[in-house]
């Protein structure tokens, strides 16, 4: 019983350890390092509230 439980943990824990780990390819397909993703830019109004980056007046705060 117990060696069926430790089979069955081991094998989910196998499988989990592609999905979560990410991998970039170049147009090629060789592994890359993978770019890191920018800081999302908010926009604040003359008033001084958040507001969306493309309406009139919005400048950006970051």
């Amino acid at each position: 019983m117990w060696k069926s439980v430790l089979i069955v943990t081991a094998l989910a824990t196998f499988a989990a350890a592609p999905a979560s780990a990410e991998q970039c390819r170049d147009a090629k397909g060789k592994f890359v390092k993978c770019e890191t993703t920018k800081k999302k830019v908010q926009c604040k109004d003359a008033k001084g509230k958040f507001a969306k980056c493309g309406t009139a007046g919005a400048t950006p705060v970051n």
